[in-house]
């Protein structure tokens, strides 16, 4: 399995912690977030790791993690900076498609490797316990995510009106199948670039977008299920509240920061 890391975004939330770096290189607990993530990555195996860049490219770089560039980063949106990775999705091997400003357990990475199906994502189901320590109202934030009996996903990244409709939550973490992988990109490039999925134009549609039109046009897509083990860091809130317990060494409660 190889591993492609989207960290082309500016992460404005997270400001001023990315006026001088790019998001995935804001760090949490003394090393950057992607540095948790690579660390989280070769201990289930995964060597083969690229990071698309935009925002502060050279950065990333200048830590010896391959790249490749998203140079319309400003107006593009995360399934174009996967798309810039097209070469890495040619069915040589699995993929795993990762965002850039998450950290997470290696266990994480291991069920999604376990899972046959041709796209798969984790879904935490306990992740009100994240959302709840992360904002007053978890729903206000959340998206929806439903699933059939088989366990494959029907609905995901609407906005809900009840925690019925919410069976998990999306976490970032995406696996692609080398048989699959080909077909994938494809799936992107047939899109009419006008309007995308879900109305969105091609460029700016969201992963869940995609995910939706995989669902209902081309593949199931698998839920693999976990609960915990993981962060997003997506607000300068985020990240003082998880420095907070990591100071009072509580942070292993959500999610345990192991190096490789």
């Amino acid at each position: 399995m190889r591993a492609i890391i989207l960290a082309a975004g500016e992460g404005t939330r997270l400001r001023p912690h990315t006026l001088d770096r790019p998001k995935c290189l804001v760090p949490l607990a003394g090393r950057p977030l992607l540095a948790w993530q690579a660390d989280a990555l070769r201990r289930s195996g995964v060597a083969d790791i690229t990071v698309v860049t935009g925002y502060r490219a050279d950065q990333v770089a200048a830590l010896g993690f391959a790249t490749v560039h998203n140079d319309r980063f400003r107006e593009t949106n995360m399934v174009t900076s996967a798309m810039c990775a097209r070469t890495l999705l040619d069915g040589s091997d699995d993929v795993v498609l990762c965002y850039g400003d998450l950290v997470y357990e290696s266990r994480h990475i291991d069920a999604l490797a376990t899972c046959g199906a041709p796209v798969a994502i984790t879904i935490d189901r306990d992740w009100r316990r994240l959302w709840s320590l992360r904002m007053a109202d978890p729903l206000e934030d959340a998206e929806t995510l439903r699933l059939d009996d088989n366990g494959d996903v029907t609905e995901i990244g609407r906005k809900p009106s009840s925690y019925d409709e919410i069976e998990g939550q999306y976490m970032g973490l995406i696996g692609v199948r080398a048989g699959f992988a080909r077909q994938f990109v494809e799936a992107h490039d047939a899109l009419d670039p006008g309007r995308g999925a879900d109305m969105r134009d091609r460029d700016n549609m969201y992963m869940t977008d995609f995910l939706q039109h995989l669902i209902d046009h081309v593949t199931p897509v698998t839920a693999v299920v976990v609960e915990g083990g993981w962060l997003e860091v997506d607000t300068t809130s985020d990240l003082e509240t998880y420095e907070s317990l990591y100071d009072q060494g509580r942070l292993d409660q959500y999610c345990v920061l192991a190096e490789a």
